[in-house]
């Protein structure tokens, strides 16, 4: 039999408490954190949701049970993404106002923060790891870095000749991968500003670029054909992109090389989340679809009906510890301390041009 360690038994026992938290079992909360010894805090941030819409307005939900918070007002124009720090406290939004805004969860949701800069629509936001920098995408044709505490422009990334559309950094931060209506994804040093490689093989606009996590470099090594006795673990390695031309292409970002073009979309390539677990990648599609795919062989596994009109994104909802926090898109919920890299996250949010969210259970 085995036995758990000190470590595994704690996240046990906080994923348990979690649960009695969220659904207000008081007395049983109690009593399990006095005869656990453990002095643990559920964060009611946990389980919340965001969703941006061409509306100009951001809303916050509780995906438990599927009620409505609040709306989120500032912004005048279309918000395009959004992404939670690691923590959940802040949320970031950017628009077609050319603004990007933060909104301080623990302070009401007040808009604490906003970011002039851009001279086009903003694309994309994110928080860098670290959640002291936000990296943002837009029609201008630049990448920016921000800082957080102070507003102020870092740096921009040019090189892209047309709209970019997404920008997302690596798990440690020191690479940003991009994508543009000028058909490429390009791999950048946030720090220097150096484009390191430009990936050329889309027939369309590339719309979505996603890091894969290091738990997904051996699935994707056995789909090249790599030998296993590479066992590098450096981030960054391998990208995934989505394009108009209705296909999911994996790169290899050290040598530019097309590992394999996933066809199977009927339309757009909207979306794109690796699977904790580094098995899988999931897709969502104009064609209204999410479909998985097994990493090691390139196989659609699963096709879900999921809207009834363009599924415009999808993200997981809370991760363990080690899984990428850069996937939300429209929708986005806080990373949370559930540990173990091999854990299956709890739900898939998936938002769409029907004025729909869904939240689904893997």
């Amino acid at each position: 039999m085995a036995l758990l360690s000190d470590r595994q038994r704690d996240d046990l026992h906080k994923s348990m408490l979690d649960y009695l938290f969220a659904n207000n079992h008081t007395e049983a909360f109690t009593a399990l954190k006095q005869s656990a010894g453990i002095d643990y805090t559920p964060d009611p941030n946990a389980r919340y949701t965001a969703s941006a819409s061409e509306d100009a307005t951001v809303k916050i939900w509780d995906w438990e049970t599927g009620e409505f918070e609040r709306t989120l007002k500032g912004h005048t124009k279309p918000v395009n993404d959004l992404d939670f720090d690691h923590k959940g406290h802040l949320l970031v939004t950017c628009s077609s106002d050319l603004f990007i805004k933060i909104w301080d969860s623990q302070n009401e949701w007040k808009n604490t923060k906003t970011f002039p800069g851009h001279e086009h629509a903003v694309s994309s936001v994110r928080f860098m790891p670290g959640d002291q920098l936000i990296i943002s995408a837009s029609r201008d044709r630049t990448i920016r870095l921000f800082d957080v505490a102070s507003t102020h422009q870092i740096r921009t990334l040019s090189g892209h000749s047309e709209w970019v559309r997404c920008a997302v950094p690596s798990s440690d931060g020191k690479f940003v991968a991009s994508c543009s209506k000028d058909q490429t994804v390009r791999l950048w040093d946030p720090l220097t500003g150096e484009m390191k490689s430009e990936l050329r093989g889309h027939e369309n606009d590339v719309l979505v670029v996603a890091f894969a996590p290091v738990a997904a470099y051996t699935a994707i090594r056995e789909l090249a054909g790599i030998p296993n006795t590479d066992r590098t673990k450096r981030h960054g390695l391998f990208v995934a992109s989505g394009a108009r031309d209705k296909t999911i292409k994996i790169w290899d970002t050290q040598t530019g090389q097309m590992i394999r073009n996933l066809a199977g979309h009927d339309n757009w390539v909207r979306a794109l989340a690796f699977h904790p677990s580094g098995k899988y990648l999931l897709s969502s599609s104009d064609d209204k679809t999410i479909r998985v795919w097994e990493l090691s062989t390139g196989r659609c596994v699963k096709t879900v009906e999921a809207h009834s009109h363009f599924v415009a994104t999808l993200a997981w909802g809370r991760q363990p510890a080690g899984g990428s926090s850069g996937d939300k898109k429209v929708n986005g919920t806080e990373s949370t301390e559930a540990s173990d890299p091999e854990k299956v996250v709890n739900v898939v949010a998936t938002g769409s041009v029907d004025q729909t969210i869904k939240i689904w259970l893997p």
